[in-house]
């Protein structure tokens, strides 16, 4: 049975953590899990998923659907994530707006679509597929993007909302990713952050990110998942807690992963700032309205 994550801050779940949890019990409000990693009937990851998943919520995250592919979605991959979803119950089940497929070639990558109609339909159908198949809500994650289509005739926020509009899904909103990609492409991300349908977001994502250059000499940012959350995306989040009040909010590390407690503090801060700036409000994916 679907039900909500708690308002709280939570943190991916990784391997060398599995003790540690059991054995500290931290005060945390959820779990992440990533999908793909326990497709498995058995092994000790399912021994110690199951034990921690006694005492904690989980949210689950794809990164192998390819939504925005342009072939037919995997169905043996999605009989897998529905008995994966029988066996642990998240309260969540979220994926990318991205592409990783082709044929029979699978890229180890979240690749970029273009912003037209023929790929939101595309997209539309195959989020009608997952929806169907898995009989629950799916949240669809905003992507960090270093090229752009000149084929695009929309924005992505355009594209978001019509997506949320027909499939009545929900948005995972990656505050790190909206930085990252209004960074590369020169855009406001405040303004983005506006055109969004904030009232669908169901769960936050906060990460760090990689700084490089381009041909060009100008900054581009690297979605990497390997550092501390940056100020810049600390300040993106105040907006958007200032609008929604207290709302379920990862901390992912999947690179240069920390010992535990450095994880919970900075879940910590998260949840500090929930309850300081602003009291809970209306969030869609919970209680119906923005």
């Amino acid at each position: 049975m679907e039900t909500a994550l708690p308002r709280r801050a939570g943190i991916g779940l990784k391997p060398q953590h599995f003790r540690d949890v059991l054995d500290t019990r931290p005060d945390i409000g959820f779990f992440e899990v990533h999908a793909e990693n326990y497709m498995v009937d058995g092994g000790p990851f399912h021994h110690w998923l199951g034990r921690i998943r006694e005492h904690y919520p989980f949210s689950l995250h794809g990164v192998g659907l390819s939504i925005g592919g342009a072939g037919p979605l995997d169905e043996a991959h999605l009989d897998r994530l529905a008995a994966l979803i029988e066996r642990y119950q998240p309260a969540t089940f979220s994926e990318h707006l991205a592409w990783s497929s082709h044929g029979d070639a699978f890229f180890n990558d979240l690749l970029p679509v273009p912003y037209d109609r023929a790929t939101l339909d595309r997209v539309c159908r195959h989020v009608d597929r997952i929806q169907e198949r898995l009989k629950r809500r799916l949240l669809l994650e905003n992507p960090s993007t270093y090229v752009e289509f000149e084929a695009s005739t929309m924005s992505e926020t355009q594209f978001l909302r019509e997506a949320l509009e027909r499939t009545g899904c929900a948005l995972l909103l990656d505050v790190n990713n909206v930085h990252v990609s209004c960074t590369n492409h020169g855009r406001d991300a405040a303004a983005y952050l506006r055109e969004l349908p904030l009232g669908a977001v169901g769960e936050v994502h906060l990460a760090g990110f990689a700084r490089d250059e381009d041909a060009a000499g100008a900054p581009l940012l690297i979605d990497s998942h390997g550092s501390p959350v940056d100020e810049a995306v600390w300040g993106l989040y105040a907006q958007v807690i200032d609008r929604l009040g207290a709302v379920p909010t990862l901390l992912e590390r999947d690179n240069d992963v920390p010992a535990l407690a450095t994880l919970l503090a900075e879940a910590g801060r998260a949840e500090s700032m929930m309850s300081e700036r602003a009291a809970p409000r209306r969030c869609g994916i919970y209680w119906g309205g923005a």
